[in-house]
């Protein structure tokens, strides 16, 4: 990302996996099965980061995914910030995109997801990420969302209504037709306090961290202590290239000011 031209870059990470939400929900995702070898990455990875002069946000009563969407939240508000990219497939995160300004990067698929496209996807609009979560679910998260509902009930009923409390009791009084309607509505009013509790950890928190200034996301140089990370992780020749992208910055800042001048 950098050698192609990014200037501000900041990365969330799960400093421990296990968040507030496992107080929530017993199911939520937990350390628990995951490789010790793999595990063991994780203040490395931080450790390298930070060397290599990146803002790094390691999270413990909440989540990554909540650092990215407080992040992009705060990055919003400033004018100079034309856009905001969370670069994350991840579906909650959707919930985060706003107009065109912040959108979502799925850099494997090449694709940008502003909110039109949110809505393409899920058949939602990005507010509604949560609750239609609460619907249908979120295996790599650990809830089942509720028995019966699938992607495009979900969608159907999620896109029109946008959140639970607004569906009427009834499925005779749902100005959308979805199949299996009455079966639907009694599973959702048999378990509304357990759909809202799924919403609850699909939603986002948004408190922490908290951007004062672009500038604080703004790469420059890796630290001094870089060259000796990437040697204990045998990665010799990765100084030099991030060197030479510094060089290139420093370089193209000096003929940025000289333009202005001129």
């Amino acid at each position: 990302m950098l050698e192609s031209g990014v200037s501000h870059i900041g990365v969330a990470t799960d400093h421990v996996i296990e968040s507030f939400r496992n107080d929530l929900w017993p199911g939520y995702k937990t350390s628990e099965g995951v490789d010790l070898r793999l595990l063991a990455q994780f203040p490395l990875l931080e450790e390298a980061l930070e060397g290599m002069g990146v803002l790094v946000c390691p999270m413990v009563e909440l989540e990554a995914d909540d650092a990215l969407a407080g992040a992009a939240s705060s990055l919003s508000r400033f004018s100079q910030v034309s856009r905001v990219y969370i670069c994350t497939p991840d579906k909650d995160l959707a919930q985060c995109v706003r107009d065109d300004r912040v959108v979502q990067l799925d850099r494997r698929a090449r694709q940008v997801r502003d909110e039109a496209g949110v809505r393409e996807k899920f058949g939602v609009q990005p507010m509604s990420i949560p609750d239609y979560l609460a619907l249908v679910g979120d295996a790599a998260d650990g809830y089942p969302g509720l028995d019966g509902w699938g992607e495009r009930s979900a969608a159907a009923i999620m896109g029109f209504y946008e959140h639970l409390e607004v569906v009427p009791q009834s499925a005779e009084a749902w100005k959308v037709q979805v199949r299996g309607a009455d079966r639907l509505a009694k599973t959702l009013q048999e378990n509304f306090k357990l759909a809202q509790l799924f919403r609850d950890l699909a939603t986002l928190r948004t408190k922490e961290p908290k951007i004062r200034n672009p500038n604080q996301i703004r790469w420059r140089r890796p630290t001094p202590a870089f060259s000796a990370i990437c040697k204990r992780l045998d990665e010799p020749q990765l100084p030099d290239r991030v060197a030479e992208i510094a060089t290139i910055r420093k370089a193209e800042k000096r003929n940025s000011e000289h333009r202005q001048q001129a």
